[in-house]
């Protein structure tokens, strides 16, 4: 529902539909994570006259290794989720593939903030920026 809303409200805004898309596939992802993995979380959107921020945070059990979890392909998601169809192990990377700038902060047993930031016009793919 966040990612949906996130990407009705961007087009609202008249904001450049690849930039739209990219903020709405990174949205989607984060907010599948914690769906996935946390008790609670939340979901924010700002937009100002550098870009788009999008905040994911949650209430979970963390992420115990944070390159590990950004491997395509590795994943924590329960068998039942994966049997759904979910937890394919694309949810970080993903993440790391829309946005121009990713933050991840992380706590074992307290939970998770990513924040991402998408910059018009966008950032070329070698100016990206982890942390």
């Amino acid at each position: 529902e966040a990612a949906s809303k996130v990407k009705k409200t961007l087009q609202k805004l008249g904001i450049d539909s690849d930039l739209t898309r990219r903020v709405s596939i990174a949205t989607y992802e984060a907010e599948m994570n914690i769906v996935i993995h946390a008790e609670y979380g939340k979901i924010t959107l700002q937009v100002d006259a550098e870009g788009i921020w999008v905040r994911a945070e949650d209430r979970g059990k963390g992420i115990p290794d944070i390159d590990q979890a950004m491997l395509e392909g590795f994943s924590t998601a329960p068998e039942r989720i994966r049997e759904m169809g979910f937890g394919a192990g694309m949810g970080l990377p993903n993440i790391k593939k829309c946005a121009d700038q990713l933050e991840i902060k992380t706590k074992l047993n307290v939970g998770t903030t990513v924040d991402m930031g998408f910059y018009y016009p966008a950032k070329s793919k070698s100016e990206k920026r982890t942390t």
